[in-house]
């Protein structure tokens, strides 16, 4: 394989006064601000993502009920096809019975 060269800029080096120990206190508190709210938003998308499951999980069960519902409904009227506003079967249309006569009649000898 032939090698990648990869070129990365040289940082640039900053100019410091001294060296010292620890950073100063408004920088502190600046850096502990920021830190506290990228933990702050880490812990409410985890505390969402919790809630997303359970609505899932809560989603899967209703759509069990439905399908139990859809299954009685099947078994008592022939159809699950209703209108959940008024209850109304939704019947499909009826075919035309051309072929067939209700009453035929004989041919009289």
């Amino acid at each position: 394989m032939a090698e990648e060269k990869t070129q990365t800029k040289p940082l640039k080096e900053a100019k410091v006064k001294q060296k010292v120990d620890k950073i100063a206190e408004k920088h502190l508190k600046q850096l502990q601000e920021l830190v506290n709210g990228i933990n702050t938003i880490q812990f409410n998308i985890g505390k969402m993502e919790i809630q997303k499951h359970q609505a899932l999980k809560d989603l899967t069960n209703v759509q069990e009920k439905v399908s139990f519902m859809q299954d009685t409904l099947m078994k008592e009227y022939g159809t699950y096809d209703v209108n959940v506003n008024d209850g109304t079967i939704n019947w499909p249309p009826e075919k035309p019975k051309d072929n067939i006569k209700e009453n035929p009649k004989k041919d009289e000898k």
